[in-house]
């Protein structure tokens, strides 16, 4: 039990965060952009362009965006207080996984399984108990998912 309560404790603190929140760094998508599932990975960037990996660095390491941290731990964000260990390590995944493979984890990571607990950076349908101010809004943009990419795809 004490590990659910740590789990819970976790998930509370990555809502008080804010994440989810449109703010002057996260505004509301105009629309989402389109993309196609193809063999488990979206392989084109969703912004037809690729990401900062600078600024992606910027969004994972994060408390109040990506807040990849509160999950993962990442080597490369060693700088950084209090990697998670509720899931997998970053370290390696660009030697893991496909661009596309990440890409869709970022976007919907319940396309890969079905029970993840990651949220969804990229979707705004089909979500339970969204708060108002909330909904109709991604985590990220489509900028900063694929600005998320480019860093996680230094991690080789």
């Amino acid at each position: 039990m004490p590990a659910c309560r740590n789990l819970a404790r976790l998930l509370a603190g990555v809502l008080a965060a804010g994440i989810g929140a449109a703010s002057a760094q996260n505004p509301a998508p105009a629309a989402l952009a389109n993309y196609e599932i193809q063999n488990g990975a979206i392989t084109q960037p969703l912004t037809g362009k690729p990401g900062d990996a600078k600024k992606g660095r910027e969004v994972a390491a994060g408390r109040t965006l990506g807040n990849c941290l509160a999950c993962h731990a990442v080597s490369a964000l060693a700088n950084e207080p209090f990697h998670g260990n509720v899931a997998p390590s970053l370290d390696g995944v660009a030697g893991r996984l496909s661009e596309g493979e990440i890409r869709l984890r970022l976007v919907d990571p319940t396309k890969v399984n079905p029970d993840s607990m990651m949220p969804p950076f990229y979707r705004i349908d089909g979500l339970n108990r969204v708060l108002m101010r909330f909904q109709g809004k991604t985590i990220l943009t489509a900028e900063q998912i694929e600005d998320v990419i480019a860093f996680l795809e230094t991690l080789k």
